[in-house]
């Protein structure tokens, strides 16, 4: 604007300065102006958790929940992969918790942990259910140079339903036993003890604990009704099962690559079928140490030249 005299810069501002009065002076439509911007959704009016409900009539625990749920059915991206894994992991994980006496709400919090997929936390967390290795050997997982079981769906689904039932007894409900998943058995034990209260709803936690279970909640709110949160996904838009069929490995694999293409497959399905393999190699040292090995019903690659 150095090219205008000073006369003009000043017909220019005051052109620009009746133009923004006069815009703020026209009236606005409602709905047009709510399109500008997010509406929050509305909380649910009840809301349970393995059959346990939510005490929503608590200004806080109302809150925490209008917050988690505000942060999650925005987070576009998250809840699109959420759902598409869905479909493709849940039916085996709900079979898995029914078997061994867990209420199916369980899933969403492997879905808080992981969005069903294994991952690696910075606090070197591991899988779907993001075991540590201490809390993972406990449970009778088995982690080595070749094989870390954190990553085996059905195992570490078991390994994960074997806490759980452990903190119901604990804690006398499933909402605290998932609570702990988080803070740990024995320092949610001492939070309760020292607060003198029996539920979580009424402890004063750290900042992580504190949202854990309310994040478990909205995910289940929104992937229960993702239609409600503007999600509308169809059949075909979901990561669709692979059918598998299983192998029984009673001894030492050598060399796993050549063991993939003398199945008709590659190294690289044979690790995405059974991510719980680490190298080249499987070792089965005794008759206890039995694996069973997932691979496509069909060759779905062929080797390269």
């Amino acid at each position: 604007m150095a090219y205008l005299t000073p006369y003009f810069k000043y017909l220019f501002f005051l052109a620009c300065l009746l133009g923004v009065v006069n815009l703020c002076s026209q009236q606005v439509n409602p709905n047009q102006l709510a399109n500008l911007g997010h509406r929050p959704f509305p909380l649910p009016k009840s809301l349970t958790f393995a059959g346990e409900p939510v005490p929503l009539e608590i200004p806080d625990v109302a809150e925490r929940l209008d917050r988690e749920l505000q942060s999650n059915a925005y987070f576009h991206s998250n809840v699109l992969l959420a759902l598409k894994r869905m479909q493709r992991s849940l039916p085996e994980m709900e079979r898995l918790l029914e078997a061994n006496g867990l209420p199916a709400d369980f899933k969403y919090v492997a879905l808080a942990e992981s969005l069903l997929g294994n991952v690696i936390s910075p606090k070197g967390a591991v899988g779907v259910w993001q075991f540590m290795p201490p809390t993972a050997r406990e449970l009778k997982l088995t982690i080595n140079n070749e094989v870390d079981e954190r990553y085996h769906f059905e195992k570490s689904t078991i390994a994960a339903s074997s806490y759980f039932k452990k903190a119901k007894q604990r804690f006398g409900s499933w909402t605290n036993a998932a609570a702990s998943y988080n803070r740990g058995m024995g320092g949610l034990q001492a939070a309760l003890k020292t607060q003198k209260v029996t539920s979580y709803y009424d402890l004063y936690l750290n900042e992580e604990t504190s949202r854990y279970v309310f994040r478990i909640l909205a995910l289940k709110e929104i992937m229960e009704n993702p239609k409600r949160y503007g999600f509308d996904l169809m059949q075909a838009d979901a990561y669709p099962p692979v059918p598998i069929r299983s192998i029984t490995i009673n001894s030492t694999i050598e060399d796993l690559p050549q063991f993939a293409l003398e199945q008709g497959i590659n190294y690289k399905t044979l690790r995405l079928h059974n991510p719980w393999l680490k190298g080249y190699k499987l070792t089965v040292a005794d008759t206890t140490a039995i694996y069973s090995l997932q691979l496509p019903q069909a060759p779905v690659n062929s080797a390269r030249d």
